[in-house]
């Protein structure tokens, strides 16, 4: 095993598992034990290391010195690009959505970006759909040389790989399987890689953080042996947007229970678990693992303020 691998192994894979002794405002029926990943680095966010592992082992297998990767101003994934960058020797690239805030000051996300060594590129928002597009990627890598593209988000079929261990990390802690493993949905990485490795014993859950249309259960791609759905109900109004009542659940769930939320990603999640339950969805007694997914540099400062 060569040195990358053997951080990266003692990194990722290492994360608890908490059981949750009374996470609600009100009892709930079920055993939920919450998957910290949050807890994997303190600056690579939760799943991103998840996502990275196998796409920074086929970078260096590649001989490729240099990732190159996609994402909003406020994107987890550029952060943990970057950091990841850092910490392994990577030089990196952000290609940025929104040529017009190349002359504004950047926000903490993007800053912290630049300070770990990420090289931004601003493009206008036009150029960014073109993310995809194979004339366009051979245009920047024309422009800042051989580099190893990661997408938008991280997922590809490597990202896969890498959260298809949660679910043995978990059963391995749990010492049993569980009925239900949730987690929260952006680029879908993360529920795929859920129901990837998953029996039909346990009913994946993935709690969209966007809004998508209008239906109860969303099917993912599924294996012979499991079953996965997206939740869409629980967006509060679309990506990154929230309200009154998810902040107040929030800072509610952070004060009982000492662990820190973001109001993008994984307090929607554990919102929906908790109207879920109230409404008999889960079973009687079930056990029910949540995903933490980390994203806290994205943590609004109004939770602090509740």
């Amino acid at each position: 095993m060569d040195e990358l691998a053997r951080q990266l192994a003692n990194l990722v894979g290492n994360s608890p598992l908490k059981l949750i002794e009374a996470p609600f405002p009100e009892p709930v029926p079920i055993r939920l034990f919450l998957k910290r990943d949050d807890l994997l680095h303190p600056y690579v966010s939760g799943n991103k290391w998840r996502k990275l592992k196998y796409n920074l082992l086929a970078a260096r297998a590649r001989k490729l010195g240099t990732l190159l990767t996609f994402g909003g101003a406020y994107s987890n994934h550029l952060y943990a690009t970057a950091a990841a960058g850092q910490v392994f020797g990577f030089r990196t690239i952000g290609i940025v959505r929104g040529d017009e805030l190349a002359g504004k000051p950047l926000n903490s996300t993007l800053a912290f970006c630049r300070a770990a060594g990420m090289q931004l590129h601003f493009i206008s928002r036009e150029d960014y759909r073109r993310k995809e597009n194979a004339d366009f990627l051979d245009a920047l890598t024309a422009q800042f040389g051989p580099c190893y593209v990661v997408p938008e988000g991280g997922t590809n079929d490597l990202a896969i790989q890498g959260t298809a261990e949660i679910i043995p990390e978990i059963i391995a802690q749990l010492g049993c399987i569980p009925d239900f493993a949730c987690c929260p949905v952006g680029t879908g990485g993360t529920v795929a890689g859920l129901v990837k490795s998953a029996t039909e014993q346990t009913e994946v859950l993935g709690f969209m953080a966007l809004k998508v249309p209008d239906s109860l259960w969303l099917p993912v791609e599924t294996t012979p042996k499991a079953r996965g759905y997206r939740v869409p109900d629980y967006h509060f109004g679309g990506y990154a947007r929230t309200t009154p009542e998810l902040l107040n659940f929030i800072s509610n769930f952070e004060k009982r229970n000492d662990i820190l939320l973001e109001q993008v990603y994984t307090g929607k999640m554990l919102y929906g678990i908790y109207d879920l339950a109230r409404q008999g969805y889960f079973p009687e007694g079930a056990t029910v693992v949540a995903v933490h997914t980390g994203g806290l540099q994205g943590r609004s400062k109004a939770l602090d303020l509740i």
